[in-house]
């Protein structure tokens, strides 16, 4: 599976910059624990030496389970797994950059392990379940209605990090499917010296 096994609609609404991540760059990360998909517990605010690239997504879907009303119509929602398949196939590339990859999304590690196998992700995805980073940070997010109750979705955003302090940000991503490839430019324009 690749990219193009995804394709994005055409008529997609571009997510527009409200500024809701002005204040990231050059915040220390904070010492938040996630759970990932391997079942490590990762201490974002501990990535070691080095530049991390954290994406942000809000949600992937589950094949033959509908996604939540109106997906298509919210700016920026749709595009999850493209992203993801993006990161993958750009991996190697990622690594010989120095960079190591984390997803990150709201739902539970139970449910990205599902899609972590499914589209063999070579990196680990990391769940923010509890909205713990989110807070910490201030990230910025959305409510849509879930099955039974409201979620609460991590609106799509790219996070490097470089000896823990976030050294970058992209927000809004669109479309997702080039996302890789953008973090990959930016970080050969911007070697570490």
């Amino acid at each position: 599976m690749t990219t193009q096994d995804f394709p994005l609609p055409t008529d997609l609404p571009q997510p527009i910059d409200d500024g809701a991540c002005d204040h990231l760059v050059r915040l220390a990360m904070p010492h938040v624990t996630l759970r990932s998909t391997s079942n490590r517990a990762i201490d974002v605010g501990a990535l070691g030496p080095g530049r991390t690239v954290i994406y942000c997504y809000p949600m992937t879907g589950v094949p033959g389970v509908p996604l939540p009303d109106d997906w298509d119509l919210i700016p920026g929602a749709r595009g999850c797994t493209p992203q993801a398949c993006g990161f993958r196939d750009h991996h190697a590339e990622l690594a010989e950059l120095d960079a190591a990859v984390f997803g990150l999304s709201t739902q539970t590690t139970e449910y990205q392990q599902e899609m972590a196998t499914r589209l063999h992700l070579p990196f680990d995805v990391l769940s923010d379940a509890d909205h713990h980073l989110c807070d910490a940070l201030r990230l910025p997010t959305f409510d849509v209605a879930g099955d039974a109750n409201p979620m609460r979705l991590t609106k799509r955003l790219t996070l490097i990090v470089h000896d823990s302090t976030i050294e970058a940000c992209f927000y809004p991503v669109f479309p997702s499917d080039q996302s890789a490839q953008t973090t990959i430019d930016w970080l050969r324009a911007n070697p570490v010296h």
